[in-house]
């Protein structure tokens, strides 16, 4: 059987309260990358807050980081504690998506939910 598609999460909506190996997607841009610890780190700004996700990238390097472009992610959370305040995103793609339209993208996924909740009533 094949794994969830993974569920689009906005980087302010990853929180501790996500269930463990839950499949997701997020974005943001790459502030930074440690290789050595394959550890990446992801932002978004949204209204006037900064929001920051954790990366594991060990299953996807070596790849290009290219600092302050964006990215796009899917993964699974992992709780780990540590300086990440919510749970590391243990990446299984990690793509390069500089250039997209990121409000594009956020209104593409709100119409997406919109939809699937539709289908569920």
């Amino acid at each position: 059987m094949l794994p969830s598609a993974g569920v689009y999460y906005f980087p302010w909506e990853i929180n501790s309260s996500l269930p463990e190996g839950e499949a997701l997607r997020t974005f943001g841009r790459l502030s930074h990358y440690n290789l050595a610890r394959s550890e990446a780190v992801l932002t978004a700004q949204h209204s006037s807050a900064q929001y920051q996700v954790c990366v594991d990238t060990k299953f996807v390097e070596p790849f290009q980081a290219q600092l302050g472009s964006c990215y796009m992610v899917l993964g699974e959370a992992e709780h780990r504690g540590g300086k990440c305040e919510g749970p590391v995103i243990k990446a299984r793609i990690l793509t390069c998506v500089e250039g997209m339209n990121v409000p594009l993208l956020e209104q593409a996924i709100q119409e997406q939910r919109k939809y699937f909740n539709e289908r569920q009533e």
